[in-house]
């Protein structure tokens, strides 16, 4: 029979490692919800032709057929590769029957086709928060979902995560008023300043026709980051001193807004969760489609994975316009499996069972059973040993699932009650009784701690 060889790209974590994994789904879930966002759960399929829209996502999708189909046909269902196009297409069947805006939270998982590499997978769970407004959607929410985020990640057994904001009307009036007509170009060559440079980045807007003195003013604008509003008067200057083009009023208020916009979103952050904003104004990916605040979170020390949670604000979610929104997603598989890689959480055990009652005799095994069912009905996670061994066996094998506690049951002696309980830890034994005795609460269900 051949081995069975893993599949790259799609993880199987461990008990104990799923169980870190279940802790930040949860985690996530309460504290979206203690925000007032409901959650909905999507199909996973969707048309193949509304997936791959007009961009390169082709590339990247899972087609889904029958293998039993007579004939060959070109696909027409794939598997979805983020949560934005299901949502969009629930807002748009949905609409008579939602209240706007509409505060969702989703975490399912996506497929994507895309070549594995360490934090990147092609099953992975994805988190998203969106508010969808009805043609309108207020300003502050920009700050609101940011908020919640960085609650969310502040909750998590994690090292501080650092959200680097930045705003479209700031960088796209800036752009157009030393004379930049091709913004989106523009900003396609800034995004990639980490990979090749400031002269890198020079030498193709200058292949795309920017000017040299426009390019050098829009990379002095990528290099702005401070933890507060303070880039105003940064921005302000660099205005005055740059090839600004005649005419330019209109990109100077759009400029003006973008920058009052982040200054308020930098604060409002700040305020609500310490040191977590910063205003950065190098962000370029997602500000070609994104028309207000645009987000990236990066982990202190950890920035090599890049950013774990991004969004930003958009005109419409759905084809044809009226409905603006704002939303952050989370690629949640890649953060956990950070944190076990590199040692940052852990569970205190790989089961859920506290106690392990032991088996004196197979003739006895009701006795254990029963033992059992009476620490289950008080919601006391426990097994019942699998073999009627000797209780050191018995011990040994409670100590290898992690278990704290062995029951021993008493079978004749009365003075017992139902007999001694031992944590096998720190050789404690003492007499029990199932209806009362329960574990300490640290130890009553496996432990999420700090590596």
């Amino acid at each position: 029979m051949a081995r069975v060889q893993p599949l790259s790209g799609f993880p199987e974590w461990s008990p104990q490692e799923r169980l870190v994994e279940v802790h930040v789904l949860d985690t996530l879930r309460e504290v979206f919800a203690l925000h007032g966002f409901g959650e909905i759960e999507t199909r996973s399929v969707e048309p193949v032709e509304r997936l791959a829209g007009d961009s390169e996502a082709s590339k990247e999708i899972y087609t889904l057929g029958r293998l039993a189909e007579e004939e060959r046909k070109e696909a027409k269902l794939g598997l979805h590769f983020d949560l934005t196009v299901p949502f969009a297409r629930y807002v748009e069947e949905n609409q008579g029957r939602l209240q706007f805006p509409f505060r969702r939270y989703q975490i399912q998982k996506v497929w994507r086709g895309e070549r594995p590499q360490e934090g990147r997978f092609r099953e992975f769970y994805q988190a998203d928060i969106d508010v969808v407004g009805r043609d309108q959607l207020p300003e502050h929410l920009e700050a609101e979902v940011a908020i919640v985020m960085a609650r969310a990640l502040a909750a998590l057994p994690l090292p501080p995560a650092r959200m680097h904001l930045n705003n479209r009307a700031l960088v796209e009036g800036f752009y157009r008023g030393v004379g930049i007509e091709d913004v989106a170009g523009a900003l396609r060559s800034v995004d990639k300043l980490d990979k090749i440079g400031a002269g890198g980045v020079r030498d193709e807007l200058h292949a795309k026709g920017v000017s040299a003195g426009a390019a050098d003013a829009i990379l002095e604008l990528a290099a702005i980051q401070t933890p507060d509003g303070s880039f105003l008067d940064l921005v302000e200057a660099l205005w005055d001193h740059s090839p600004v083009v005649e005419g330019a009023d209109d990109a100077r208020a759009e400029f003006d807004r973008g920058a009052r916009s982040l200054a308020a979103l930098v604060d409002a952050v700040n305020a609500a969760v310490p040191e977590t904003a910063v205003a950065d104004l190098r962000i370029a990916r997602g500000l070609d489609y994104y028309t207000g605040a645009v987000y990236e979170t990066v982990l202190d020390g950890h920035e090599d994975l890049g950013s774990i949670c991004s969004g930003g604000r958009y005109d419409s979610l759905v084809a044809g316009g009226g409905f603006p929104g704002v939303g952050l997603s989370i690629g949640v598989s890649r953060l956990i499996s950070r944190m076990l890689g590199a040692g940052l959480v852990s569970a205190s055990r790989a089961v859920p069972s506290a106690v392990l009652v032991a088996v004196t005799d197979e003739r006895h095994r009701g006795v254990s059973t029963a033992i059992a069912d009476r620490l289950r009905a008080r919601g006391i996670a426990c097994e019942v040993s699998p073999n009627a061994a000797k209780f050191g066996k018995q011990i040994q094998y409670a100590d290898r699932r992690g278990i704290p506690f062995v029951w021993f049951p008493a079978t004749e002696s009365a003075e017992l009650a139902d007999g001694e309980v031992k944590d096998i830890r720190s050789g404690d034994q003492v007499p029990a009784d199932a209806d009362s005795w329960a574990p300490p609460a640290e130890d009553l269900k496996p432990r999420i701690v700090r590596g």
